[in-house]
């Protein structure tokens, strides 16, 4: 009456299907288990009950077949039980220790990804600190704090000060620029078109310089 699982055994690979499949079995052993004690019960000697009377002679008001049988398959629906519980653990123990490393290479892949991610971004050459609502600038996406890169033809590497991006904006009106910003740790990107709107200038944001 062997009942543990046979996909399991030896296979690192648990599944919480797997998991339930053992709970299951461990359910339908409890199961048996107690409709053997209730026939028990029934012929009123339990598990330990002399079968034999004061005489020594077998119980003439019992039914020494039916009894003998229930607690045979008692005893082995016990050790199949004991079995399965065991299963069922080593079975949890393996899913809990393969989430858990996991969640720790999710989380070392991260960290790299973000290492790897701070080495390749370029410094940036300035920061927005005022984004008006309803503007280009808000409509592209910008934020205050974000760290500027590249906007449109200017980067890191040809920025000189502010004017430059101010004759871009000028000679970009109604084209879409790309502009580049690092927002917490991250590189984003977006479309910003300088044009006419309700405010001031053609982006509606302030942008300074980033001294290095």
């Amino acid at each position: 009456m062997k009942m543990t699982g046979e996909n399991t055994s030896g296979n690192s690979e648990i599944t919480m299907e797997d998991v339930k499949n053992l709970i299951k079995k461990k359910d339908d052993i409890e199961e048996q288990i107690k409709a053997y004690h209730d026939v028990l019960e029934d012929q009123g000697v339990g598990v330990e009950g002399p079968l034999v009377d004061a005489e020594g002679f077998p119980r003439a008001d019992v039914n020494l077949y039916q009894i003998r049988a229930a607690r045979h398959n008692i005893s082995c629906l016990q050790n199949d039980h004991k079995a399965i519980m065991a299963e069922i653990e080593e079975a949890l123990h393996k899913l809990h220790a393969r989430e858990k490393a996991k969640r720790e290479q999710d989380e070392a892949e991260a960290q790299v990804e973000a290492m790897e991610q701070q080495v390749t971004l370029p410094p940036p050459f300035a920061r927005v600190d005022a984004v008006t609502q309803g503007s280009p600038a808000c409509g592209a996406g910008l934020r205050v704090g974000d760290e500027v890169t590249e906007f449109g033809s200017v980067n890191t590497e040809n920025f000189q000060n502010l004017q430059n991006i101010a004759a871009v904006v000028q000679h970009s009106e109604g084209k879409p620029l790309r502009v580049t910003v690092i927002r917490e740790g991250q590189k984003i990107q977006m479309s910003l078109t300088p044009q006419r709107w309700s405010g001031r200038g053609l982006l509606g944001c302030n942008i300074v310089p980033i001294h290095r």
